[in-house]
């Protein structure tokens, strides 16, 4: 039997140790957000051949670029309840590919300006739960129904059983060492500071105080809205909030497009496009120092 020395036993051993492999950060990859496509917004619900227009050629955007997921930040139809409406949202975000996880969320023209009992039964009939979490990889999305947290009148007890659950979600995330974790909701927590007055755009200061803090106390860096039918960024320290503007009808001078959100270990990069400016693919690796900001991640 062949003997071999501890000396050339231990050379060995060496040579394999700093020839193997070595801890790599995790994969980079992309989600599309998409939000407001409000069946219905452009004609005042005469009818949605715009609205539909608009999401179709969305949904050939994604089937070509292929995203790791889509999350579609509520006001899926512009009237809630319409049978015409929720039908053609239906019909076409169907035609995603199958392969490719797609999160709609609840915004206020889903649930109503006032949301009560029954109309948050209605949505989730047929859309599913109003709130919920998805992850990918080490990616937590925590998704929330807003119009309860903005008017609350008459779903008190909803509102307390999301925040209840919302808790439990982000603790929970975070005991699993969650490498990012990240609400999404259709109303934006602020449009340009964490403290600015009370308006329609935004959720009320009284409970947005409270949730921020949350957010701050478990580590959470990004959240990503719409409802504002424009584009808006804003932070409070380190918490960042991401307004995207309309797949649908824009406003104030805005134009119709959808965000692309590279995912990495330490950030999230993301950018608006419009829909006339696409790009062709999603180019995962960092740009070089070359590159323009703007251009950065795509081709």
């Amino acid at each position: 039997m062949l003997r071999l020395a501890p000396r050339f036993l231990a050379l060995v051993l060496f040579a394999l140790l700093v020839r193997a492999p070595r801890a790599t950060a995790a994969e980079p990859f992309f989600f599309i957000q998409l939000s407001d496509p409000q069946m219905g917004m452009f004609t005042g619900n005469a009818d949605f051949a715009q609205d539909a227009a608009n999401f179709e050629f969305a949904v050939a955007a994604v089937n070509r670029l292929r995203p790791a997921f889509v999350v579609i930040t509520g006001d899926l139809v512009n009237k809630a309840g319409d049978a015409g409406q929720i039908a053609e949202y239906r019909r076409l975000v169907a035609r995603i590919d199958s392969s490719i996880p797609v999160h709609s969320l609840a915004g206020n023209h889903d649930v109503g300006n006032m949301p009560t009992p029954v109309t948050l039964a209605a949505y989730t009939s047929i859309f599913g739960p109003d709130h919920y979490t998805f992850r990918h990889h080490g990616f937590v999305g925590v998704v929330l129904n807003s119009t309860v947290i903005h008017t609350p009148q008459q779903v008190t007890a909803q509102l307390r059983e999301q925040d209840r659950w919302l808790r439990a979600e982000l603790a929970q995330a975070k005991s699993d060492g969650a490498t990012h974790l990240v609400v999404f909701q259709h109303h934006p927590w602020f449009i340009k500071t964490a403290d600015e007055p009370d308006q329609y755009f935004n959720i009320p200061l009284a409970r947005r105080a409270a949730h921020l803090a949350l957010f701050h106390e478990f580590g959470v860096r990004y959240l990503f809205c719409g409802h504002y039918h424009r584009n808006a960024e804003a932070s409070d320290g380190d918490l960042t909030n991401i307004t995207t503007g309309p797949i649908g009808k824009p406003l104030g001078g805005s134009k119709s497009g959808m965000r692309i959100a590279i995912v990495r270990d330490d950030r999230i990069e993301h950018r608006f496009y419009e829909l006339g400016e696409l790009p062709t693919r999603v180019e995962l690796q960092p740009p070089s120092v070359e590159t323009a900001p703007a251009a950065a991640g795509v081709k």
